[in-house]
């Protein structure tokens, strides 16, 4: 699913055309129209329009669009009602707690691909229900609203355990998986970013959003294969091809057995 290649989405609120005009620009992998978080409380209906109109302008320059909804009901439904069906495009759901409020949105927007952002505890503790959902293609993991639900700061030790529970059920279903075990709201220091990044592609997040476009090629360099680890994966096939041609299952190298789980993970690095 094309869902899984992303490793970085931009976020663009609705009402800044501004950030909208140079948005593709910017080398995100995906661009997130937002209404939710991004606008403020009294420009939510005229944020409708204009996202309508971003998000025809950005799929006309083919960005991978998808646009976040509102988390109270009663915005979500016009927001739904605002987005014409025949825009391709990822509705993205915030704060989701139960996997019905994925299959109400399904039901509306039949075929639409969705992505279920996990941001509270009881979202968390659900959220193997939830990635069973239909029409999802994806979870998110909201460090910043999850650990001010905890009453405890956006770190590592704080939030590496619920991180890996959700990404466990989003890998269990062959979702993506979005977000870091820490803040995104880090916007100078790209080192101290670029090793969040690296700690939350071990723990199994596979792309994340990004607030600002300095984190972009950050993420995009964090959430892909090494150069390294390319080398490695291009030896590992090599040399179990080289064994099965000899009739063997296995093979070692560089004194590691070689079989095929790793085999298949060496091809999936290769393939991007």
């Amino acid at each position: 699913m094309r869902l899984k290649a992303l490793r970085s989405l931009l976020f663009l609120p609705a009402t800044s055309p501004q950030l909208l005009a140079k948005a593709t620009e910017r080398g995100a992998d995906a661009l997130i129209v937002d209404l939710e978080d991004g606008v403020a409380p009294d420009r939510k209906e005229e944020a409708r329009p204009m996202a309508v109109a971003a998000l025809r302008s950005l799929a006309a320059r083919g960005a991978e669009l998808l646009v976040r909804i509102n988390a109270d009901p009663a915005l979500a439904a016009a927001d739904l009602a605002a987005i014409p069906p025949d825009l391709a495009v990822t509705l993205m759901l915030p704060k989701v707690e139960t996997a019905a409020e994925v299959a109400a949105v399904a039901a509306q927007r039949p075929g639409a691909p969705l992505a279920a952002l996990i941001e509270t505890p009881r979202g968390a503790l659900e959220a193997p229900r939830i990635a069973a959902a239909p029409g999802l293609g994806a979870l998110g993991f909201g460090a910043e609203d999850f650990s001010a639900a905890l009453g405890l700061d956006p770190t590592p030790v704080t939030l590496a355990m619920p991180a890996q529970l959700v990404g466990l059920a989003a890998h269990a279903h062959d979702l993506a998986y979005w977000g870091l075990a820490g803040s995104v709201a880090e916007t100078q220091d790209m080192e101290a970013f670029a090793g969040l990044v690296r700690l939350s592609r071990q723990l199994g997040f596979t792309g994340t959003v990004c607030i600002h476009p300095r984190q972009v090629p950050v993420a995009n360099a964090g959430f892909g294969p090494t150069p390294a680890e390319l080398a490695w994966a291009q030896r590992v096939v090599a040399a179990a091809e080289a064994a099965r041609s000899q009739g063997q299952g296995a093979v070692l190298l560089d004194g590691r057995m070689i079989d095929r789980p790793i085999e298949d993970r060496a091809r999936r690095w290769l393939a991007g």
